[in-house]
């Protein structure tokens, strides 16, 4: 039997006039929100406020990370060239201000995807160019050009998440994916355009310790990450990695301090943050 959830992880289940029109306008243009995908807690409120995580590239994923409800595949479906307009007509109608772009690891894919993700986020900027744009990235297989192909898009914010600790990796991630990758990444992407704030995610409660947030808190540092956010662990399916402990909001209140002593701009934590939940308040509150 599962670990019995706190009452601090118990979700408001609710809705709302703009909660029905953003689905229905994502079910009218065809597109994928990792909101549902994802199984995300957060979808009812972030929908109701109109902000959504777009899903592109398909929603099967060519890893298969034992945390992840999205659904894998060795080869993902093939690439749907008129979805960065799709995209981009969407955050128009919706009104959206800060549009979150993520996708499905794509190995299949000499660039990863990446050449998909400039697209996206260039519709975005011709369609609504009010809006703030956050791509939320697969690692590219560590490839710089490929990164390259990305920040030239100028994007607003580029994440890009360690997902856990070094010390669990292996035990969490696919086997293709790696934490020194991943700090390879962000530190590459501000080597390549330091206007752009980069923003990574850790997952707790899957028995790492104290020790280990603090050390992966100062990796993040090291590489001048800008926001950093951490949440709880919710095991999607039985076949998911368990979850090992519910960190307390206490705890998350300490790691928020320790983070903020480190020098990030900006920390989201607390046992329903995920790395695109209340994107638009990190950012604006790390550029005012």
């Amino acid at each position: 039997m599962g670990k019995r959830k706190p009452d601090w992880l118990k979700v408001r289940i609710g809705s709302s006039d703009e909660y029905y029109e953003t689905a229905k306008t994502l079910r009218d243009l065809d597109l994928h929100t990792v909101c549902e995908e994802a199984h995300c807690p957060n979808s009812t409120d972030c929908w109701g406020r109109r902000t959504a995580t777009f899903m592109i590239l398909g929603d099967t994923c060519t890893r298969s990370c034992r945390f992840c409800a999205v659904k894998n595949a060795r080869i993902g479906k093939p690439v749907d060239h008129e979805e960065p307009e799709r995209l981009g007509t969407a955050v128009r109608r919706l009104g959206i201000k800060y549009a979150v772009i993520t996708s499905v690891d794509r190995d299949d894919l000499l660039d990863g995807g990446a050449e998909h993700f400039a697209r996206c986020v260039r519709s975005i900027r011709s369609l609504s160019p009010g809006s703030r744009v956050e791509a939320l990235i697969p690692d590219f297989s560590g490839d710089l050009e490929s990164l390259r192909k990305l920040t030239a898009a100028q994007p607003d914010v580029i994440g890009h998440n360690i997902e856990t600790v070094r010390r669990l990796q292996l035990q969490f991630r696919d086997l293709r994916a790696s934490y020194q990758t991943s700090l390879n990444v962000l530190e590459n992407i501000k080597r390549l355009e330091r206007s752009i704030y980069t923003k990574s995610s850790l997952m707790v409660g899957i028995g790492e310790s104290k020790e280990d947030i603090l050390e992966a808190l100062n990796d993040l540092a090291a590489r001048a990450v800008d926001i950093v956010t951490i949440g709880q662990y919710l095991q999607p399916s039985r076949k998911h990695h368990p979850v090992v402990e519910y960190i307390t909001p206490e705890i998350f209140e300490d790691y928020k301090i320790e983070a903020q002593k480190l020098g990030f701009k900006h920390v989201l934590s607390g046992p329903l943050v995920r790395s695109s939940y209340h994107a638009e308040e990190s950012f604006c509150e790390r550029t005012t």
